[in-house]
């Protein structure tokens, strides 16, 4: 049974760490490794993936592509708690010599993240076919932006997922609604996108990517799926989630809050000083 009051915990905990680690070495993309915190705490704390941190090459395990790379500060916290690799690398984020950097290069229990977008889907869904050829028993799972669906490499990828009926793949859609600069809506409407990817072959959830209840519930049996489609999770979420400064400014993507903002976001987040 999933404590979804724990998970709570280990989601402000983590917003914790990132803002902390960022404000620290003054590197990283705050607002969107807040935007799918739930998400990652629910793939990891709630064992909805495979995994092993003792044997991360485990044959069985299940792959997990972060597409949106420039969110990976958000799995550093998880990893470390859960024994990926020592929490006293999380102090050493982004200095010379360290673990961890910006976008998640070599580091223990990450598959794959991009900092260039657009790549993760495709990869994704040419592990899911290799693992059918192989006749391993494991899902691929990537996390996408909602900004990266601008990219034709997306519905490549996309269509041929469809194509090849990839059911062991599925897809979230971080759907905050911001890119880099605006609102998505404001720079080229995505719009419906849920009936976008139905019209590639795709079966289509939508849920609020804040709430474990409906997180879990586009998971339930997931591993017993009589659908031959790809699934694709659109999850509504705010960008820069738990920081208001952050949750209401469309350019936060860059900002990393300093001075009074700093400790503002602080409060925000009941950091503990």
């Amino acid at each position: 049974m999933v404590d979804k009051v724990k998970l709570a915990e280990k989601a402000l905990w983590i917003r914790q760490q990132v803002l902390e680690m960022c404000a620290r070495a003054g590197e990283g993309r705050i607002s969107s490794s807040l935007s799918w915190t739930e998400i990652a705490v629910a793939l990891y704390y709630g064992r909805i993936l495979k995994f092993d941190p003792s044997n991360t090459a485990w044959g069985e395990r299940d792959r997990f592509v972060l597409s949106k790379g420039w969110g990976v500060i958000c799995l550093y916290p998880i990893f470390a708690d859960l024994g990926f690799f020592p929490k006293e690398e999380l102090d050493k984020y982004c200095t010379p010599g360290s673990l961890l950097g910006a976008y998640g290069d070599s580091v223990p229990g990450i598959e794959i993240v991009w900092a260039s977008i657009g790549h993760g889907l495709g990869v994704a869904a040419g592990l899911a076919l290799a693992a059918r050829m192989d006749k391993i028993d494991c899902l691929t799972i990537t996390v996408l932006g909602d900004g990266e669906c601008y990219e034709g490499s997306v519905w490549e990828s996309a269509m041929f997922a469809g194509h090849h009926e990839l059911n062991n793949l599925i897809a979230i859609v971080d759907r905050n609604r911001r890119c880099t600069i605006d609102y998505t809506e404001n720079c080229l409407r995505l719009d419906p996108l849920d009936e976008k990817f139905m019209a590639f072959g795709w079966d289509v959830v939508c849920i609020d990517g804040h709430s474990y209840d409906e997180i879990f519930g586009a998971f339930k049996n997931i591993r017993s799926r009589r659908s031959r489609k790809p699934l694709m999770i659109i999850a509504d979420t705010v960008k820069g989630k738990g920081i208001s400064q952050l949750e209401q400014n469309p350019m936060a993507h860059v900002i990393i809050p300093a001075g009074a903002e700093l400790e503002q976001a602080r409060k925000d987040l009941k950091c503990p000083r």
